[in-house]
């Protein structure tokens, strides 16, 4: 049995591919469109999943969308009847729910079905349960508590649940308009980061400060018993006026959610044009503590309500890598599992196990153990767009050769990553979710002071303040960090142990911690094989790691590697087996 997931008409569309319980592919939009977080109907994710698990439309027996506009009908009028929202708001909330409702028509035209076929096998699931189903019937964990915190998603913020071997229990649920995704969105765009997904880089800037302005962002949230909150809606717009939000073909965006009265009480807001300050660093360094306090809040009320040792996260907020790595130590939870892609992507995932399980009845037999779900290129097909290319990098003094076997391919990166060169790795399937995790990367030193700013400045293009991920073999990882835990998805944060942290200053952020993945033989069995032979050249198993890009999407193809090495200063490209090297000097 097929059944195919999808999220569409929201951010980050994508769309994963199940058989008899198995994932078998993933896709993103974006990759294709070259668009962050690209929002409307994922027409080539769609084609390509089925591409990878070479079937064609007609052998889908069930189409499971993680959207049910008629979620929460009696909430939404009551809310309506409450606040009287403004016409722009529910007139753009209703044009969003009708192109959801025609996804059978959409489904249909992208695969050459008919229509009414189409409806009769398209399964509505709310958007918190595939959340939910997205990270726990994915997990090793036959019973665990579950945890989803986003913005918002067929009208709810948060959900509480429990999850039993095929079955999902849903406890409490905070609704529209509160929200700890809107709290963080909010102090977001107020310091000036205006684009849809910018939070992370809020994270990243909390480091540098101190959280000074903590008791004033705590007036904006109101903790209530058994992990419920609200808003002091007073300082948000999103709730009563017409916040403009696109979510049709092309990058998502989304207005103001701060009221006026937010400058009253933290001082005028930055533009995005205007230097960062110390006082923008410590209202996100408040910004992170508070949040972590609240979601904290949320998960012990979760385990008081399940008393299970085990968690499932899922959400937008739980792409906090910082937060998550802080659970074990903060909450009576002693074991955490989060899938790679833990936001809106995820949720197509979600949807899929949602009808093979929860609807279906069908026992667990899958775990995602690792990321690499997506689309590969044999060698053949980056030679056919490598020779495209050959000129152009002749003409700009690059090298061309091939290295067959894999020992030598390692050493030789290996041995140019040791003398000081910026290296792209493009390798077998594409990683599903926001992490490059060795197979779309680009690769370093950690252990020279300087890379972070080289990287930054001269080949990713963007804010110096924003830190690399360290790789690590899995069973170096305890002489590295300190209480950590495998992490194969580069999803928790832990601090670097002290006498290490002159060892990888180059992955060791301001504070002293490192966004961890664990590399295992079993996972990543190359990737594992050039951390082997780094440490054979230098004696330290970790490589700084991030994603092969420059201010757009995970490189896809090997034509878009080829691009973005050819116009920023990586001096070496490995795609496949073929080596490219720039000349210098």
């Amino acid at each position: 049995m097929i059944i195919l997931g999808i999220n569409a008409y929201h951010g980050d569309v994508s769309v994963a591919l199940i058989r008899d319980g198995e994932l078998i592919a993933t896709a993103e939009e974006e990759r294709f469109r070259r668009v962050k977080h690209w929002a409307g109907f994922p027409r080539e994710a769609l084609k390509k999943c089925l591409e990878m698990a070479g079937v064609g439309p007609e052998s889908i027996d069930h189409f499971a969308v993680s959207r049910n506009p008629r979620a929460n009908l009696f909430k939404k009028m009551l809310f309506a009847l409450w606040k009287r929202p403004s016409l722009s708001l529910i007139r753009g909330r209703l044009e969003n729910r009708g192109r959801v409702m025609d996804l059978a028509g959409d489904i249909a035209a992208c695969l050459g079905l008919e229509k009414k076929k189409v409806h009769e096998k398209l399964h509505w699931v709310e958007h918190h349960p595939s959340h939910l189903a997205s990270s726990f019937f994915v997990s090793p964990f036959e019973e665990a508590a579950i945890c989803a915190i986003d913005g918002f998603g067929d009208f709810v913020g948060t959900s509480m649940a429990i999850g039993r071997g095929n079955r999902i229990e849903i406890l409490d649920r905070v609704f529209f308009p509160h929200s700890y995704g809107l709290l963080y969105l909010a102090i977001t765009q107020f310091l000036g980061f205006q684009r849809y997904g910018d939070e992370f880089k809020v994270m990243g800037l909390a480091p540098y400060g101190n959280p000074d302005s903590a008791d004033l962002i705590r007036r904006l949230v109101h903790l209530l018993p058994g992990g419920r909150f609200e808003l002091d809606l007073s300082y948000f717009r999103h709730w009563s006026e017409g916040v403009s939000m696109t979510w049709d073909e092309g990058e998502p965006t989304l207005g103001p959610v701060w009221a006026p009265k937010l400058e009253e009480l933290l001082g005028p807001a930055r533009h995005s044009e205007e230097p960062l300050e110390m006082r923008h660093e410590n209202l996100a360094a408040s910004l992170q503590l508070v949040f972590e306090e609240i979601v904290f809040h949320v998960l012990t009320a979760l385990y008081e309500k399940t008393k299970l040792s085990r968690l499932c996260l899922a959400g937008g907020c739980v792409m906090n890598s910082v937060m998550n790595g802080k659970i074990r130590g903060r909450t009576p939870f002693e074991e955490v599992y989060i899938q790679p892609a833990s936001g809106d992507n995820g949720t197509a995932l979600g949807a899929a196990f949602y009808i093979w399980h929860q609807t279906l009845g069908n026992s667990r037999s899958f775990v995602m153990d690792h990321a690499m779900w997506g689309l590969e290129y044999t060698q053949e097909e980056i030679k056919a767009e490598l020779s495209d290319f050959e000129d152009q990098l002749r003409d700009r003094g690059c090298t061309i050769q091939t290295i067959s076997d894999e020992r030598e391919l390692c050493r030789w990166t290996s041995e140019k990553i040791a003398e000081g060169k910026v290296v792209g790795w493009f390798q077998g399937r594409e990683e599903w979710g926001a992490r490059a995790l060795g197979n779309r990367s680009i690769l370093a030193d950690p252990r020279r002071t300087d890379m972070r700013e080289i990287i930054n400045m001269k080949i990713k293009f963007r804010e110096k303040f924003r830190p690399f991920a360290p790789s690590i073999r899995e069973e170096a990882m305890n002489e590295y960090f300190v209480d950590a835990v495998p992490d194969p998805f580069m999803i928790q944060v832990y601090p670097v142990r002290p006498e290490k942290r002159e060892v990888i200053p180059a992955v060791t952020h301001v504070d002293g911690s490192g966004r961890l993945q664990t590399v295992s033989q079993k996972s990543n069995p190359l990737y594992w094989k050039l951390l082997g032979a780094f440490e054979e050249i230098t004696g330290v198993p970790v490589l700084l790691n991030t994603s092969f890009n420059e201010n757009e999407p995970i490189v896809h193809r090997p034509a878009e590697a080829l691009h973005c090495f050819i116009r920023t200063d990586m001096d070496v490209l490995v795609i496949g087996r073929y080596i490219i090297e720039k000349e210098r000097g």
